[in-house]
């Protein structure tokens, strides 16, 4: 299974280096030296790992064959792909890889379904699981322990303690026109 561990940003310095948004949390795993990754494009690898170093809290990467700046411009945007065994999990167990987290059937600690993750959305502060509603709507769900408590794997899904609100903007249009009348809060909990 191919897993995007990290994009290629702007060059450093006029050794060929570059910057690199890293995308796993095992970086020293999957971007160390002599670690051979596949690229996206493809055209653009695949690329083995000469050196890598933290600069200002940046990983810098430099790869074979690349020696100049212009090279290393070249690659900019460039997605490194690790090839990892699709029942290797990470050493933590508090981590997940995405490819597990794709399709868990998601319930509110009370059992309530909510839907079924469809993709894992990486954004700089935090991840955020994207859950497909029956209805076919979305809910961006913040993947932190206090909002998801518990991930079950064997079980194949995914318990979230939503905060007030959080799931309201998914129930779709009926409820808008609700919330417009004032008649959108039922006193009764449901949500």
């Amino acid at each position: 299974m191919q897993l995007v561990v990290a994009r290629i940003g702007r060059a450093h310095g006029i050794k060929g280096e570059v910057t690199v948004e890293v995308r796993t949390d095992e970086p020293e795993l999957r971007l160390g030296p002599g670690a051979v990754l596949a690229t996206e494009p493809a055209s653009a690898g695949p690329l083995t790992i000469e050196t890598g170093r933290v600069h200002s809290g940046r990983l810098l990467l430099r790869f074979d064959g690349v020696r100049d700046r212009t090279a290393a411009e070249a690659l900019r945007n460039t997605l490194l792909i690790a090839e990892v065994d699709p029942e290797e999990t990470p050493e933590d167990p508090e981590e997940f890889y995405d490819h597990q987290l794709i399709d868990l059937d998601v319930v509110t600690v009370d059992g309530t379904e909510i839907g079924r993750i469809a993709e894992i959305s990486h954004l700089p502060y935090q991840d955020l699981l994207v859950v497909r509603r029956p209805d076919g709507g979305e809910v961006l769900v913040p993947f932190v322990g206090e909002i998801v408590p518990e991930i079950d794997l064997e079980a194949q899904r995914a318990v979230i303690d939503p905060p007030a609100g959080l799931l309201d903007g998914a129930a779709g249009e009926a409820e808008s026109g609700e919330a417009e009348s004032g008649e959108a809060e039922s006193g009764d909990g449901s949500a």
